[in-house]
Protein backbone atom coordinates (compact mmCIF):
# COMPACT_ATOMS: atom_id res chain seq x y z
CA UNK A 1 0.00 0.00 0.00
CA UNK A 2 2.54 2.60 0.79
CA UNK A 3 4.77 1.49 -2.55
CA UNK A 4 1.80 2.23 -4.10
CA UNK A 5 1.29 5.33 -3.15
CA UNK A 6 4.63 6.33 -3.80
CA UNK A 7 4.53 4.98 -7.22
CA UNK A 8 1.54 7.18 -7.92
CA UNK A 9 3.32 10.57 -6.35
CA UNK A 10 6.36 9.66 -8.19
CA UNK A 11 4.08 9.42 -11.79
CA UNK A 12 2.82 12.76 -11.66
CA UNK A 13 6.16 14.13 -10.46
CA UNK A 14 6.07 15.29 -7.17
CA UNK A 15 8.92 17.10 -5.05
CA UNK A 16 10.37 16.15 -1.71
CA UNK A 17 9.67 18.05 0.99
CA UNK A 18 13.07 19.50 1.36
CA UNK A 19 13.34 21.25 -1.95
CA UNK A 20 10.71 23.88 -0.88
CA UNK A 21 11.25 23.87 2.99
CA UNK A 22 12.61 27.07 4.26
CA UNK A 23 12.54 25.60 8.20
CA UNK A 24 11.62 22.78 9.95
CA UNK A 25 11.99 23.08 13.97
CA UNK A 26 10.89 20.50 16.68
CA UNK A 27 9.30 22.09 19.45
CA UNK A 28 10.47 21.68 23.53
CA UNK A 29 9.14 21.85 26.82
CA UNK A 30 11.16 24.47 28.88
CA UNK A 31 13.22 23.17 32.15
CA UNK A 32 10.90 22.50 35.17
CA UNK A 33 7.96 24.25 33.06
CA UNK A 34 5.01 24.77 35.10
CA UNK A 35 1.95 25.82 32.92
CA UNK A 36 -0.48 28.39 33.92
CA UNK A 37 -3.85 30.09 33.23
CA UNK A 38 -2.30 32.46 31.02
CA UNK A 39 0.22 33.89 29.61
CA UNK A 40 2.22 31.97 25.80
CA UNK A 41 -0.64 29.86 24.38
CA UNK A 42 1.74 26.18 24.50
CA UNK A 43 0.20 23.68 22.07
CA UNK A 44 -0.06 20.23 22.91
CA UNK A 45 -0.40 17.29 20.81
CA UNK A 46 -4.02 17.01 21.81
CA UNK A 47 -4.19 20.57 20.67
CA UNK A 48 -3.39 19.90 17.10
CA UNK A 49 -6.05 18.53 15.37
CA UNK A 50 -6.77 17.63 11.68
CA UNK A 51 -6.38 20.75 9.77
CA UNK A 52 -7.08 23.22 12.97
CA UNK A 53 -5.87 23.76 16.17
CA UNK A 54 -7.98 23.03 18.84
CA UNK A 55 -8.35 25.72 21.58
CA UNK A 56 -9.81 23.65 23.91
CA UNK A 57 -7.45 22.47 27.22
CA UNK A 58 -4.77 25.02 26.02
CA UNK A 59 -1.94 25.53 28.70
CA UNK A 60 0.26 28.40 29.11
CA UNK A 61 3.95 28.70 29.71
CA UNK A 62 6.16 32.20 31.15
CA UNK A 63 7.50 34.97 29.02
CA UNK A 64 10.93 33.92 30.62
CA UNK A 65 10.17 29.89 29.93
CA UNK A 66 9.15 31.18 26.46
CA UNK A 67 11.94 32.61 25.71
CA UNK A 68 14.20 29.50 25.79
CA UNK A 69 12.42 27.46 23.05
CA UNK A 70 12.02 30.82 21.08
CA UNK A 71 13.29 28.94 18.08
CA UNK A 72 9.48 26.83 18.12
CA UNK A 73 7.39 30.30 18.47
CA UNK A 74 4.80 30.26 15.76
CA UNK A 75 4.40 32.53 12.87
CA UNK A 76 1.41 32.72 10.55
CA UNK A 77 1.96 30.04 7.63
CA UNK A 78 3.53 27.68 9.54
CA UNK A 79 2.66 24.15 8.68
CA UNK A 80 2.40 22.10 12.06
CA UNK A 81 2.80 17.95 12.38
CA UNK A 82 2.72 16.18 15.57
CA UNK A 83 5.63 13.27 15.47
CA UNK A 84 5.21 11.42 18.51
CA UNK A 85 3.12 9.14 20.34
CA UNK A 86 -0.20 7.50 19.11
CA UNK A 87 -1.45 11.06 17.47
CA UNK A 88 1.36 11.12 14.99
CA UNK A 89 0.67 12.32 11.01
CA UNK A 90 -2.19 15.04 12.48
CA UNK A 91 -1.36 18.72 10.67
CA UNK A 92 -2.66 21.86 10.92
CA UNK A 93 -1.76 25.35 9.69
CA UNK A 94 -0.86 28.42 11.89
CA UNK A 95 -3.29 31.11 11.29
CA UNK A 96 -3.32 34.91 12.49
CA UNK A 97 -4.83 34.12 16.20
CA UNK A 98 -1.98 31.39 17.33
CA UNK A 99 0.94 33.76 15.99
CA UNK A 100 3.26 33.46 19.25
CA UNK A 101 2.23 30.50 20.75
CA UNK A 102 4.75 27.52 21.06
CA UNK A 103 4.83 23.58 20.96
CA UNK A 104 6.53 21.30 23.04
CA UNK A 105 8.79 18.41 22.16
CA UNK A 106 6.01 16.00 20.07
CA UNK A 107 5.52 18.59 17.08
CA UNK A 108 7.31 20.00 14.39
CA UNK A 109 6.65 23.88 12.71
CA UNK A 110 7.62 23.91 9.20
CA UNK A 111 8.11 27.22 6.48
CA UNK A 112 7.88 26.05 2.84
CA UNK A 113 8.33 28.21 0.01
CA UNK A 114 6.06 30.21 -1.85
CA UNK A 115 4.62 27.46 -3.84
CA UNK A 116 3.22 25.72 -1.64
CA UNK A 117 0.35 26.66 0.03
CA UNK A 118 -0.11 26.57 4.01
CA UNK A 119 -3.35 25.04 4.15
CA UNK A 120 -3.09 22.89 1.07
CA UNK A 121 -0.06 21.16 2.73
CA UNK A 122 -1.40 20.56 5.98
CA UNK A 123 -4.44 19.23 4.36
CA UNK A 124 -2.43 16.79 1.78
CA UNK A 125 -0.71 15.62 4.95
CA UNK A 126 -3.84 14.85 6.89
CA UNK A 127 -5.29 12.63 3.18
CA UNK A 128 -4.05 9.16 2.61
CA UNK A 129 -1.23 10.37 0.35
CA UNK A 130 0.37 12.06 3.23
CA UNK A 131 -0.89 10.24 5.72
CA UNK A 132 0.09 6.95 4.24
CA UNK A 133 3.89 8.47 4.30
CA UNK A 134 3.67 9.07 8.16
CA UNK A 135 2.40 6.06 8.44
CA UNK A 136 5.47 4.36 6.45
CA UNK A 137 8.32 6.00 8.06
CA UNK A 138 7.44 5.61 11.93
CA UNK A 139 9.51 4.26 14.26
CA UNK A 140 9.72 2.95 17.42
CA UNK A 141 7.43 0.53 19.49
CA UNK A 142 6.42 2.07 22.90
CA UNK A 143 6.57 5.36 21.26
CA UNK A 144 6.35 5.77 17.75
CA UNK A 145 7.83 9.06 16.19
CA UNK A 146 9.19 10.43 13.16
CA UNK A 147 12.57 11.99 12.34
CA UNK A 148 13.21 14.86 10.63
CA UNK A 149 14.72 13.14 7.12
CA UNK A 150 12.00 11.09 6.97
CA UNK A 151 9.55 14.15 6.53
CA UNK A 152 12.28 16.34 4.67
CA UNK A 153 11.75 13.00 2.24
CA UNK A 154 7.65 13.05 2.37
CA UNK A 155 6.84 13.41 -1.41
CA UNK A 156 4.34 16.15 -2.38
CA UNK A 157 2.49 17.35 -5.83
CA UNK A 158 3.01 20.83 -7.04
CA UNK A 159 -0.59 21.64 -7.46
CA UNK A 160 -1.48 24.61 -9.28
CA UNK A 161 -1.53 27.67 -6.79
CA UNK A 162 -5.41 28.42 -8.10
CA UNK A 163 -6.21 24.90 -6.77
CA UNK A 164 -4.09 25.70 -3.45
CA UNK A 165 -6.62 28.70 -3.30
CA UNK A 166 -9.69 26.50 -3.56
CA UNK A 167 -8.47 24.10 -0.68
CA UNK A 168 -6.98 27.19 1.64
CA UNK A 169 -10.96 28.71 0.75
CA UNK A 170 -12.57 25.43 1.88
CA UNK A 171 -10.88 25.22 5.25
CA UNK A 172 -11.65 29.00 5.94
CA UNK A 173 -15.09 28.31 5.67
CA UNK A 174 -14.97 25.43 7.93
CA UNK A 175 -13.10 27.73 10.89
CA UNK A 176 -15.66 30.40 9.96
CA UNK A 177 -18.48 27.75 11.37
CA UNK A 178 -16.52 27.07 13.63
CA UNK A 179 -15.89 30.87 15.16
CA UNK A 180 -20.11 30.80 14.96
CA UNK A 181 -20.45 27.26 16.35
CA UNK A 182 -18.47 28.53 19.52
CA UNK A 183 -20.50 31.69 20.33
CA UNK A 184 -23.83 30.47 20.26
CA UNK A 185 -22.04 27.54 22.66
CA UNK A 186 -21.26 30.50 24.75
CA UNK A 187 -24.71 32.31 24.60
CA UNK A 188 -25.93 29.10 25.70
CA UNK A 189 -23.85 29.10 28.63
CA UNK A 190 -24.67 32.33 29.44
CA UNK A 191 -28.03 31.88 29.50
CA UNK A 192 -27.98 28.88 31.81
CA UNK A 193 -25.86 30.89 34.28
CA UNK A 194 -28.46 33.78 34.12
CA UNK A 195 -30.93 31.95 35.01
CA UNK A 196 -29.12 30.30 38.21
CA UNK A 197 -27.78 33.44 39.09
CA UNK A 198 -24.28 32.99 38.27
CA UNK A 199 -23.44 34.78 35.63
CA UNK A 200 -20.43 37.01 35.61
CA UNK A 201 -19.56 34.49 39.21
CA UNK A 202 -16.27 34.92 40.23
CA UNK A 203 -15.07 31.87 43.06
CA UNK A 204 -13.11 33.14 45.81
CA UNK A 205 -10.23 30.67 46.92
CA UNK A 206 -9.74 31.80 50.56
CA UNK A 207 -6.90 30.88 52.55
CA UNK A 208 -8.09 30.74 56.30
CA UNK A 209 -11.91 29.32 57.43
CA UNK A 210 -13.65 27.37 59.50
CA UNK A 211 -16.19 24.48 59.62
CA UNK A 212 -18.38 22.68 61.98
CA UNK A 213 -18.08 19.41 63.32
CA UNK A 214 -21.44 18.40 61.65
CA UNK A 215 -19.69 19.29 58.52
CA UNK A 216 -17.22 17.17 58.71
CA UNK A 217 -19.17 14.19 60.30
CA UNK A 218 -21.43 14.61 56.86
CA UNK A 219 -17.69 15.37 54.97
CA UNK A 220 -16.56 13.00 51.68
CA UNK A 221 -12.99 14.08 52.93
CA UNK A 222 -11.30 15.73 55.81
CA UNK A 223 -9.34 18.43 53.91
CA UNK A 224 -8.81 21.88 53.98
CA UNK A 225 -10.18 21.99 50.08
CA UNK A 226 -12.86 20.21 50.77
CA UNK A 227 -14.51 22.44 53.24
CA UNK A 228 -13.64 25.95 50.51
CA UNK A 229 -16.40 28.56 51.27
CA UNK A 230 -16.36 28.81 47.45
CA UNK A 231 -18.19 25.19 47.27
CA UNK A 232 -20.48 25.64 49.72
CA UNK A 233 -21.81 29.16 48.12
CA UNK A 234 -22.50 27.42 44.29
CA UNK A 235 -24.58 24.41 46.65
CA UNK A 236 -26.56 27.30 47.93
CA UNK A 237 -27.23 29.31 45.11
CA UNK A 238 -28.62 25.72 43.96
CA UNK A 239 -30.44 24.88 47.32
CA UNK A 240 -31.76 28.69 46.47
CA UNK A 241 -32.76 28.23 43.23
CA UNK A 242 -36.33 29.31 42.75
CA UNK A 243 -37.79 26.29 41.32
CA UNK A 244 -36.03 24.06 43.85
CA UNK A 245 -34.08 21.32 43.01
CA UNK A 246 -32.71 17.75 42.90
CA UNK A 247 -30.66 14.97 43.12
CA UNK A 248 -28.66 14.06 39.56
CA UNK A 249 -30.15 10.48 40.64
CA UNK A 250 -33.71 11.78 40.25
CA UNK A 251 -32.90 12.36 36.56
CA UNK A 252 -31.51 8.87 35.26
CA UNK A 253 -33.27 6.51 33.89
CA UNK A 254 -30.36 3.63 33.77
CA UNK A 255 -26.45 3.88 34.15
CA UNK A 256 -23.32 2.12 34.10
CA UNK A 257 -19.43 2.94 35.19
CA UNK A 258 -17.90 1.05 31.94
CA UNK A 259 -15.89 -2.03 30.98
CA UNK A 260 -12.08 -2.36 31.11
CA UNK A 261 -11.39 -3.93 27.74
CA UNK A 262 -8.06 -4.84 26.89
CA UNK A 263 -5.58 -2.71 24.67
CA UNK A 264 -4.16 -5.78 22.90
CA UNK A 265 -7.73 -6.59 21.07
CA UNK A 266 -7.60 -2.79 19.43
CA UNK A 267 -8.12 -2.98 15.48
CA UNK A 268 -8.14 -0.88 12.36
CA UNK A 269 -11.75 -1.21 11.46
CA UNK A 270 -14.30 -2.21 14.75
CA UNK A 271 -16.75 -0.75 16.86
CA UNK A 272 -15.07 2.57 18.62
CA UNK A 273 -14.24 2.11 21.46
CA UNK A 274 -14.65 5.74 23.71
CA UNK A 275 -12.22 6.17 26.78
CA UNK A 276 -11.64 9.33 28.87
CA UNK A 277 -9.17 11.53 26.56
CA UNK A 278 -12.14 11.66 24.17
CA UNK A 279 -14.38 13.03 26.38
CA UNK A 280 -14.25 16.83 26.11
CA UNK A 281 -16.47 19.83 27.42
CA UNK A 282 -19.51 19.29 25.27
CA UNK A 283 -18.24 17.51 23.19
CA UNK A 284 -17.39 13.29 22.03
CA UNK A 285 -13.93 13.65 20.17
CA UNK A 286 -13.30 10.31 17.93
CA UNK A 287 -10.50 11.49 16.07
CA UNK A 288 -8.05 9.61 17.60
CA UNK A 289 -10.58 7.03 18.89
CA UNK A 290 -9.16 3.16 19.26
CA UNK A 291 -11.39 0.51 17.85
CA UNK A 292 -12.40 -3.00 19.18
CA UNK A 293 -13.57 -5.96 17.19
CA UNK A 294 -18.07 -5.72 16.75
CA UNK A 295 -18.16 -8.75 18.51
CA UNK A 296 -16.33 -7.61 21.91
CA UNK A 297 -18.70 -5.12 22.26
CA UNK A 298 -21.19 -7.72 23.70
CA UNK A 299 -18.68 -8.44 26.64
CA UNK A 300 -20.55 -5.69 28.32
CA UNK A 301 -23.69 -4.70 26.38
CA UNK A 302 -24.72 -2.17 29.48
CA UNK A 303 -21.98 -0.39 28.32
CA UNK A 304 -22.90 -0.42 24.78
CA UNK A 305 -23.68 3.42 23.67
CA UNK A 306 -26.96 4.58 23.10
CA UNK A 307 -27.86 7.81 21.34
CA UNK A 308 -28.54 10.97 23.76
CA UNK A 309 -26.84 9.04 26.52
CA UNK A 310 -24.31 11.41 28.61
CA UNK A 311 -21.10 10.43 29.73
CA UNK A 312 -18.75 12.06 32.36
CA UNK A 313 -14.83 11.48 33.01
CA UNK A 314 -14.29 9.51 36.22
CA UNK A 315 -10.46 9.94 36.51
CA UNK A 316 -7.52 12.21 35.87
CA UNK A 317 -9.68 14.82 34.58
CA UNK A 318 -12.65 14.81 36.34
CA UNK A 319 -16.40 15.91 35.33
CA UNK A 320 -15.90 16.31 31.49
CA UNK A 321 -18.96 15.75 30.02
CA UNK A 322 -20.29 14.76 26.29
CA UNK A 323 -23.61 13.63 24.86
CA UNK A 324 -23.59 10.86 22.48
CA UNK A 325 -24.18 12.05 19.26
CA UNK A 326 -26.44 10.27 16.44
CA UNK A 327 -24.92 7.84 14.27
CA UNK A 328 -22.21 6.46 16.74
CA UNK A 329 -21.54 2.83 17.48
CA UNK A 330 -19.45 3.14 20.48
CA UNK A 331 -18.63 1.17 23.51
CA UNK A 332 -17.67 2.91 27.02
CA UNK A 333 -13.86 1.95 28.23
CA UNK A 334 -13.94 2.29 32.45
CA UNK A 335 -14.04 4.79 34.35
CA UNK A 336 -16.30 6.72 32.30
CA UNK A 337 -19.84 7.17 33.88
CA UNK A 338 -22.60 6.43 30.89
CA UNK A 339 -25.94 7.07 32.03
CA UNK A 340 -29.25 7.95 30.31
CA UNK A 341 -31.52 10.57 31.35
CA UNK A 342 -35.29 11.34 32.02
CA UNK A 343 -37.62 14.42 33.24
CA UNK A 344 -34.52 16.26 31.53
CA UNK A 345 -33.21 17.78 28.55
CA UNK A 346 -30.17 16.22 27.76
CA UNK A 347 -27.66 18.99 26.00
CA UNK A 348 -28.72 21.22 28.91
CA UNK A 349 -27.64 18.69 31.56
CA UNK A 350 -24.60 18.09 29.87
CA UNK A 351 -24.14 21.85 29.55
CA UNK A 352 -25.06 21.89 33.56
CA UNK A 353 -22.36 19.39 34.39
CA UNK A 354 -19.97 20.91 32.42
CA UNK A 355 -20.59 24.48 33.88
CA UNK A 356 -19.74 25.69 37.18
CA UNK A 357 -22.64 24.25 38.92
CA UNK A 358 -21.49 20.69 38.08
CA UNK A 359 -17.91 21.21 37.83
CA UNK A 360 -17.63 22.89 41.31
CA UNK A 361 -19.45 19.80 42.83
CA UNK A 362 -17.54 17.08 41.38
CA UNK A 363 -13.97 18.46 41.96
CA UNK A 364 -14.93 19.19 45.68
CA UNK A 365 -15.83 15.07 45.77
CA UNK A 366 -12.88 13.95 43.69
CA UNK A 367 -10.34 11.48 45.60
CA UNK A 368 -6.67 10.70 45.05
CA UNK A 369 -3.13 12.34 45.03
CA UNK A 370 -1.59 11.36 41.58
CA UNK A 371 -4.54 10.76 39.67
CA UNK A 372 -8.24 11.85 40.46
CA UNK A 373 -10.96 9.74 41.22
CA UNK A 374 -14.94 10.33 41.65
CA UNK A 375 -17.39 7.08 41.78
CA UNK A 376 -20.63 6.53 40.43
CA UNK A 377 -22.40 7.00 43.41
CA UNK A 378 -20.84 10.36 44.58
CA UNK A 379 -22.01 11.44 41.22
CA UNK A 380 -25.57 10.83 40.92
CA UNK A 381 -25.42 12.87 44.75
CA UNK A 382 -24.63 15.73 43.04
CA UNK A 383 -27.45 19.05 42.86
CA UNK A 384 -29.01 19.83 39.95
CA UNK A 385 -31.60 22.66 39.06
CA UNK A 386 -35.08 22.39 38.35
CA UNK A 387 -35.09 24.18 35.56
CA UNK A 388 -38.23 24.90 33.61
CA UNK A 389 -39.03 23.24 30.27
CA UNK A 390 -39.83 26.35 28.20
CA UNK A 391 -35.99 28.03 29.37
CA UNK A 392 -34.69 24.47 28.52
CA UNK A 393 -35.72 24.35 25.26
CA UNK A 394 -34.23 28.04 24.98
CA UNK A 395 -31.17 26.98 25.47
CA UNK A 396 -31.41 23.57 24.17
CA UNK A 397 -31.68 25.70 20.66
CA UNK A 398 -28.60 27.48 21.40
CA UNK A 399 -26.60 24.06 21.88
CA UNK A 400 -27.59 22.10 18.96
CA UNK A 401 -27.17 25.11 16.51
CA UNK A 402 -23.77 25.13 17.80
CA UNK A 403 -23.64 21.12 17.06
CA UNK A 404 -25.14 21.59 13.86
CA UNK A 405 -22.24 24.42 12.96
CA UNK A 406 -19.29 21.85 14.17
CA UNK A 407 -20.63 19.12 11.99
CA UNK A 408 -21.01 21.21 8.93
CA UNK A 409 -17.12 22.09 9.68
CA UNK A 410 -15.89 19.21 10.23
CA UNK A 411 -17.72 17.89 6.50
CA UNK A 412 -15.76 21.06 4.84
CA UNK A 413 -12.57 19.46 6.20
CA UNK A 414 -13.46 16.22 5.20
CA UNK A 415 -14.58 18.14 1.85
CA UNK A 416 -10.99 19.53 1.30
CA UNK A 417 -9.01 16.72 1.91
CA UNK A 418 -11.50 14.34 -0.26
CA UNK A 419 -10.89 17.45 -3.26
CA UNK A 420 -7.09 16.54 -2.89
CA UNK A 421 -6.75 13.25 -2.92
CA UNK A 422 -9.43 13.33 -6.13
CA UNK A 423 -6.97 15.82 -7.74
CA UNK A 424 -4.23 13.22 -7.51
CA UNK A 425 -5.90 10.38 -8.33
CA UNK A 426 -6.98 12.55 -11.88
CA UNK A 427 -3.46 13.33 -12.20
CA UNK A 428 -2.36 9.97 -12.03
CA UNK A 429 -5.09 8.40 -15.06
CA UNK A 430 -4.27 11.15 -17.04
Amino acid sequence: EYLEIERELRKIKSEKFENYLLEITGGATPLGANYYKQGVPFLRVQNIMYNYINDNDIVFISDKQEVEIKRSRLKEGDVLLTITGVSYGKSAPVISQHVGSNINQHSVRMKFKEELKPFYVSTFLNCKYGKKQSDKNIVGISRPALDYEAIKNFLIPILPQSFQLQIEKIVKSAYQKQIRSKQFYKEAEEALLKELDLFNYKSRHILSYETTKKETDKARRFDAEYFQPKYKEIIKKIENYKNGFDSLKYFIKNYSTGFPFKSDSYVDKGCYLIRINNIEKGKLNLENANKIPIDDKELSKKDIAKENDILISMSGTIGNACKIPKGIKAVINQRIFRFTTKNFNEEVLTLLINSIVGFTQLNRIGTGGVQTNISGNDIIKIKIPLIKPQIQKQIAEKIQKSHKLRKESKELLEKAKRKVEEEIEKKVVE
